[in-house]
């Protein structure tokens, strides 16, 4: 079985450069969709979400070719309105192929969304939306399946703030007649990176970043060439571990600006942290075992991720006391617990907060990954253990990240691959 193997107890040293940012990438794939010729991307990540996200855009019709990182669409010509299960059933964030395709098309039907189980991450927001800009939906056997005769802006007042149906109401309304208001609306990097490529190729937006977002529809959208954003994600997870391990690293082309609430939150940890935005470079020096962190929780951006919860609680595993973790944002991201448990760590587990009691030691053990984020939490929990470990499920892992095996050797980890040729 595959599988990434860990001999732990080294502290990490050494300098890697971090990857592009998936969860900007894959919105701006699915944007491509509304440009009726080629669109280059570079600095694409090489990760099975992506790989997914491909296929579905070919079997739209789209003329899609990769390498090294460079991601060029042709999408003049769409002959398919309706998307296949499987690479669908793969991911999350395939439901904002509804606003492209509506946008482009004025008709889309794909199945029930998949990717990791870490909450129910229902889309009836998505659908109650995009119909205040003039989309009908039905239900057809697990099937959503949407048309509208024209897209018309309108104003709309969201009951959250959502990543992902700010997102679909920006790719629908950029090609609609009139204007469009979201708020309150999702203020995440990624969601201003989707803003930023989109008018480069000519949509009228305005607010990305902001509370509000205001799109005036366009008629077309030209051709055009971007640069994906380093993953703030990715660029966490090592710098966590580094916390956690011990050591001195340093992070290439990373997204420092981004970073803010990470830092900080690093920083009271114990971690000696700087930061030299211009050079997009972070530079982190851990000794000893993390201070202990009396109440972290999980935010909207510009607050801490969810995304790096669960390094955040693997790194607090072995604080100098105990730590109160919450999670804010979804309901059944602790599925980690277990597996830490199963390496010594105490943690205990109210609702939706953990409680960790720092402990001296964990132990090398056989994991498995359930979800992406949380089987990287278990890649650096098996570093900061005593021992060997095994993590499973590399599959979720690979969701996310190009190759961690190969960044984290570089960061000088005792990891490899078992029963799996490198990819």
């Amino acid at each position: 079985m595959e599988g990434i193997i860990i001999e732990g107890g080294r502290p990490l040293n050494g300098t890697v450069r971090i990857q592009g940012s998936k969860n900007a990438a894959l919105p701006i794939l699915a944007a491509t969709l509304l440009i009726r010729g080629k669109t280059i991307l570079s600095n694409c990540p090489h990760i099975t979400d992506i790989e997914h996200m491909m296929n579905l855009l070919r079997s739209a019709g789209c003329a899609v070719n990769s390498e090294n990182n460079r991601v060029i669409v042709d999408a003049k010509v769409l002959s398919k309105t309706a998307f296949p299960k499987e690479d669908v059933d793969c991911m999350r964030s395939s439901v904002i192929l509804l606003g492209a395709m509506l946008g482009r098309c004025g008709e889309v039907s794909l199945s029930y969304p998949g990717g990791c189980v870490i909450g129910e991450r229902p889309i009836d927001l998505h659908i109650q939306t995009l119909g205040k800009l003039g989309v009908h939906f039905k239900n057809e056997e697990r099937r959503v399946c949407a048309l509208c005769a024209h897209l018309h802006g309108n104003d709309i007042n969201l009951p959250f703030r959502s990543v992902g149906v700010t997102e679909n109401l920006i790719l629908a309304a950029v090609l609609a007649k009139g204007t469009t208001r979201i708020y309150p609306a999702a203020r995440e990097p990624e969601v201003v990176a989707l803003c930023d490529f989109l008018k480069k190729a000519g949509a009228r937006i305005r607010g990305a970043g902001s509370d509000e977002i205001i799109i005036t529809g366009v008629e077309r959208l030209a051709e055009t060439e971007y640069c994906v954003e380093a993953d703030r994600i990715v660029a966490g997870t090592y710098l966590f571990a580094a916390t956690g391990c011990g050591g001195m690293v340093e992070l290439s082309e990373a997204p420092v600006l981004q970073m803010k609430s990470v830092l900080r939150v690093l920083k009271q940890m114990g971690a000696q942290v700087k930061a030299d935005e211009n050079g997009r470079c972070i530079r982190l020096e851990a000794e000893g075992r993390p201070h202990r962190l009396p109440f972290v929780q999980t935010a909207v951006y510009p607050g801490f991720p969810t995304d790096l919860q669960s390094n955040l609680v693997t790194a607090l595993t072995k604080a100098d006391g105990t730590s109160v973790v919450e999670e804010r944002i979804f309901e059944n991201r602790y599925r980690i617990l277990p597996e830490l448990r199963a390496m010594g760590a105490d943690l205990t587990q109210k609702e939706d907060r953990v409680i960790i009691r720092g402990v001296a030691h964990l132990t090398g053990a056989e994991l498995t990954a359930m979800e992406l984020r949380g089987g990287a939490g278990l890649v650096c929990a098996g570093m900061m253990a005593k021992g060997k470990s095994i993590v499973r499920g590399v599959e979720y892992i690979r969701r996310g990240y190009e190759d961690i095996v190969e960044d984290l050797k570089q960061l000088g980890a005792g990891v490899g691959w078992t029963g799996v040729e490198k990819r």
